[in-house]
């Protein structure tokens, strides 16, 4: 992707994509972890079910960390956006109809206006 179609994304679009990257990351990371732990598993002659206790108990920690990377990031994300003093779009709705109603009122004044001519 070329610098200007980078530029023309939104904020929100690029720590979607950023988002989605570092998930990526985590998952292939959470992979390789399981396939690490089943050779050591092997090396260290554990049985079958001791290596799936051991797995298990290591799962439940990468799980863990996991939510706590997902909840670190998120947290980052918005401090980011907050810094950004991006409107939500609760705000944007917000101001679309504040200006519909000063429309309105602006039409009614000049309706006014004129019908006082």
């Amino acid at each position: 992707m070329d610098a200007t179609v980078k530029e023309k994304r939104s904020v929100p679009e690029q720590f979607k994509d950023a988002w989605g990257q570092a998930l990526s990351a985590v998952t292939s990371a959470e992979d390789e972890a399981q396939r690490a732990l089943a050779r050591i598993s092997e090396l260290a002659g554990w049985g079958p079910d001791e290596a799936r206790r051991h797995v298990r108990e290591f799962s439940e920690r990468l799980t863990a960390q996991r939510r706590e990377l997902e909840r670190s990031l998120e947290a980052g994300v918005n401090r980011a956006l907050g810094r950004v003093k991006l409107p939500r779009r609760d705000d944007v709705v917000g101001l679309q109809q504040r200006v519909a109603r000063l429309a309105a009122r602006v039409d009614a004044l000049s309706a006014k206006r004129k019908a006082a001519r």
